[in-house]
């Protein structure tokens, strides 16, 4: 980054890097706001660029882009016309820079990249998410499988998707394996055969591993298989046809009802398909707003099928219109992930030639953004936008349910404001062994998994709950206090008094006293319903109605945290029992069995292996191999 004086403002050059390209940027005036706004207009150009606008704290408040910087600028500072959000925001600004750029589609991508890695509070916000699922067909293999993939695409192979999530590509695959008897199993099952496997039997695999297919009459599969997954129905529909008769025609009967019943099996598929048209691969963006609250939802169609939808709640604190919320949403949706070849929107965007130039370098392929469509694609976008409202309300009636629970509790603990915060802590163990506390964040827009967390407990007596509670209690508040993070308005622990009291001496050592501490006790036989809260300081403890909205909540979250460490405990004991398995064989060092455990993907798998398998393991010679078998044989 340069700096350079000039006429008493500060000039801005510097150099900004999208993934792999580069984008040089132009020098840019950084003008302070306690100056008066008509000098700063005077010194801004009417090129493209972007403009930061940061409060006196110096935090970013805002990050635009605009194709005439002086005319977009100008609007922010008219006396009348502004929205009242707006106005809000602007009385906070006391610092305005503006980085003049070449074209559009740099001031795009700036103003993307400063979005995602600066999440200014004013600037339309999505939540990151997990990338999407892929179906992939390793062809390395001599005998290819099918399966979920979600990663990189690093690995050798063919891709299908993305797709919305896991049941996705567990009905594709599920409907696939009824047209096509392509293996899904895993390599290290399919290389321990000795016999076929019930897939086998069922006819939904051709039964590779033991021979029962050449790999001439596989491959055919796979191709086919490609062709279903990208959505040539017709032409797969015709080929199987072709298939069938020139095998009756050489007198291969058997064969040709092999070929018949494929060709049936594609047609009830095809049957259940609510939408299908050619082979497109689409994303259908639509926007709903009410309330105050706004919903985009993506609708995949995959293969010219509706491949199902997720919808995403932006956080907007500034009014925008549809256009302004889509335009955001493609930058952020799409920054490091692939877009199909065609996005269907339904409204005009400003920049839209701009957008579609983004999104073809982002995913290394031409991307076009329709918002005209007619045929299936009018009834896909007519659909979509139905289900967005839907969904929108939906979601905004589940946030009510979620503040009448909160205020239902609130009233049972008899405080003055309404519970904003609630966390809760548990502990899993088997006979005291791999001890895992959780710790999980209730609020009022629901659970909050970002904020979970584990302990893992060491140095306490096995099976001493009291002090895993306290360890685990220390741990969580001394790091929140250091950080000057948020502490909660209650604090539940699943457990009766003796748990209760070993967090309440922590909480008292750390001073939180403003804390309210709630045990939460199982009633008899453990039956949901029967539980009694104890609240720290109080004797006598409080049943709850089953049916009360404040006994759902309290049960929600307790069960939540339950799960959240049996999770945890599950993980830290399989890893413990792999570990020391495998540390009993001679010969077998960390790199040796990171490696074993890369190769199989895990100990099931190694025990599985044979001799010849283990061999293939880098640094796994055959006098190790069978030392290994014969070590997990016993």
């Amino acid at each position: 980054m340069l700096i350079i004086g000039e006429s008493g403002h500060e000039c801005l050059a510097y150099t900004r890097y999208n993934e792999s390209k580069q984008i040089n940027l132009v020098s840019s005036l950084i003008v302070t706001v306690s100056f008066d706004h008509k000098i700063f207009l005077q010194n801004v150009g009417q090129g493209p660029g972007i403009y930061q606008m940061f409060d006196s704290e110096g935090a970013l408040l805002y990050v635009g882009k605009a194709k005439n910087l002086k005319n977009r600028l100008s609007s922010y500072f008219r006396t009348t016309g502004l929205s009242i959000k707006t106005e809000v925001m602007m009385k906070k600004v006391v610092d305005v820079q503006v980085t003049v750029t070449f074209t559009e589609n740099e001031a795009l991508i700036l103003e993307s990249n400063l979005i995602k890695d600066r999440k200014p509070r004013y600037n339309i916000l999505l939540r990151d998410s997990k990338s999407y699922p892929f179906i992939h067909i390793d062809d390395s293999h001599e005998f290819p499988r099918l399966s979920f993939y979600r990663g990189d695409r690093s690995a050798p192979g063919k891709y299908f998707g993305p797709y919305p999530g896991v049941s996705a590509i567990r009905e594709t695959l599920s409907l696939l394996q009824k047209v096509l008897p392509v293996r899904q199993c895993d390599d290290v099952f399919f290389s321990n055969r000795s016999r076929p496997c019930l897939q086998y039997q069922i006819k939904r695999c051709s039964g590779p591993c033991v021979g029962l297919v050449s790999k001439e009459a596989y491959a055919k599969d796979i191709e086919l298989a490609g062709m279903f997954l990208q959505g040539k129905d017709e032409s797969l529909n015709e080929l199987l046809q072709s298939n069938m008769a020139t095998a009756s025609e050489n007198l291969k009967f058997e064969e040709a009802a092999g070929w018949r019943d494929r060709v049936n099996a594609l047609r009830r598929v095809q049957s259940h398909q609510s939408i299908t048209s050619g082979h497109s691969d689409v994303d259908i963006l639509t926007v709903a707003s009410l309330h105050g609250k706004v919903c985009v939802e993506v609708t995949f169609i995959r293969g010219g099928r509706h491949s199902g939808s997720n919808g995403h709640y932006p956080k907007v604190l500034l009014e925008f219109t549809e256009a302004e919320i889509l335009s955001a949403f493609i930058t952020q949706y799409y920054h490091r992930r692939q877009a199909p070849k065609e996005i269907i929107i339904g409204i005009e965007l400003e920049g839209q030639p701009e957008l579609e130039t983004w999104l073809t370098e982002q995913s290394d392929r031409k991307v076009i953004i329709t918002n005209s469509v007619r045929g299936p694609r009018r009834d896909w976008l007519a659909m979509a936008q139905l289900n967005v409202t839907e969904r929108l309300k939906r979601h905004l009636s589940e946030s009510q349910s979620v503040q009448k629970r909160l205020q239902a509790l609130t009233d049972v603990f008899q405080l003055e404001q309404t519970i904003g915060r609630i966390e809760c802590f548990d502990i899993s163990h088997t006979m005291g062994q791999q001890t895992v506390a959780s710790c999980v964040v209730f609020t009022d827009k629901g659970v909050t998994k970002s904020d979970y967390r584990r302990y893992n407990i060491n140095n306490i007596t096995p099976g001493d709950d009291y002090a895993a509670m306290r360890q685990a209690i220390q741990r969580r508040y001394k790091r929140v206090l250091k950080e000057e993070a948020k502490l909660p308005d209650v604090l539940l622990i699943d457990g009766g008094k003796g748990q209760l009291s070993s967090a309440a001496q922590i909480m008292r050592e750390l001073q939180i006293n403003n804390v309210l501490l709630v045990g939460v006790a199982k009633g008899e036989g453990r039956k949901p319903g029967l539980e009694t809260l104890f609240i720290e300081g109080q004797s006598i403890g409080i049943k709850l109605a089953a049916n009360s909205a404040a006994m759902h909540l309290v049960q929600q979250i307790r069960d939540e945290a339950h799960r959240f460490a049996i999770t945890g405990h599950r993980a830290r004991r399989g890893k413990a029992q792999t570990q020391s398995v495998l540390q009993e064989i001679p010969g077998i060092g960390a790199k040796r069995r990171q490696a074993l455990l890369k190769h199989f993907g895990g100990l099931q798998g190694i025990q599985q292996a044979g001799v010849k398998d283990l061999n293939k393991v880098s640094g796994i010679n055959v006098d190790l191999a069978e030392k290994i078998y014969q070590h997990l044989q016993k």
